[in-house]
């Protein structure tokens, strides 16, 4: 039984985490959160150690290292600019870590990375569940089976509704966030690299607090992407649950269903990492570098390949 501590347990995605921790049959020995909303670490760890400031948390995995208790993973659900520090306390501590995407901000901080973990033989890991999804996995053997001269036409569609919340809280600022390509989208272009191979070519024709839009080229694909937070873009037929949400993925006119199947993909994912088999610093770089890219690429003002939703906010 592998021994975990988890940074951001108040965190939308530390449920996913904390149950993964469970259903791969290992414990939860400390969390820690500058909330102190963590009621959901009852369904799964009670017992678990709890801290609000970090220094007290870093003091007992201190004393608990003294006293040859090791904690073997760091899982990070924390906001996205603290992650780099947040690996970096793990990796000079020899303990793994298992963090949610984006992995860091900056690509340059997968370097900085990447000389962590050979100085201190900890290894990073990450969550890019959509590579463990069936029909990404399916839509990938689809396209290395194509002509490979076939150069697929796609269009990405995301549309989530967020409050008034969002943009007062980390998420709302781009130096913390990355932004909405980024903190919306990360997990998308890296299934976009990972189905269709190396990027080739990027565009932003539209880029506000709430909404950013482009045109990507891969190996095997024309890519043209619409992320938006802002309910006003949401069709009738967006889907209600916790928030509305309307996502579609079109390749070639024909529509690609993954809507099903995500909810143990956290819990796949654990397994895979504590197998030797996770994703790490490199396979994250791609996406890291595109979104990267969409923070900061000039706006084309008349594009060729644009996204059909452009109109509208335009």
């Amino acid at each position: 039984m592998k021994q975990f501590a988890l940074i951001g347990a108040a965190g939308y995605i530390a449920p996913r985490h904390l149950k993964a921790i469970k259903d791969t049959g290992n414990n939860l020995a400390v969390a820690m959160d500058v909330n102190d909303s963590v009621g959901i670490m009852d369904s799964h760890f009670p017992e678990a150690e709890f801290f609000t400031q970090f220094e007290e948390f870093e003091a007992y995995l201190e004393d608990q290292k003294l006293q040859g208790k090791k904690i073997d993973y760091v899982s990070i659900c924390s906001p996205n600019y603290l992650h780099i520090s947040h690996i970096k306390f793990a990796l000079k501590n020899g303990m793994d870590v298992i963090c949610e995407k984006p992995l860091v901000l900056h690509s340059k901080d997968l370097d900085d990375l990447k000389a962590y973990e050979k100085k201190y033989g900890a290894k990073v890991n990450s969550i890019l569940q959509l590579r463990l999804h069936t029909a990404i996995i399916a839509l990938r053997d689809k396209i290395a089976a194509a002509p490979k001269d076939k150069i697929f036409d796609v269009d990405l569609t995301y549309l989530t509704s967020r409050g008034k919340w969002y943009r007062k809280s980390w998420k709302g600022f781009d130096e913390k966030s990355g932004g909405v390509a980024t903190n919306i989208g990360v997990h998308f272009y890296d299934m976009l690299h990972f189905v269709f191979g190396k990027i080739v070519k990027c565009e932003v024709h539209y880029r506000d607090e709430k909404t950013s839009a482009g045109y990507l080229e891969y190996e095997r694909a024309r890519v043209r992407w619409f992320l938006s937070i802002d309910a006003n873009n949401l069709p009738k037929n967006a889907v209600k649950g916790e928030k509305l949400t309307y996502r579609s993925i079109l390749i070639e006119g024909e529509e690609l269903e993954f809507s099903e199947g995500f909810t143990e993909l956290h819990t796949e994912s654990y397994k895979n990492i504590l197998a030797g088999k996770g994703y790490g610093l490199e396979e994250n770089r791609t996406a890291i570098e595109t979104v990267e890219k969409l923070r900061v690429e000039p706006i084309l003002e008349r594009p060729t390949h644009s996204h059909p939703l452009l109109a509208k906010v335009k």
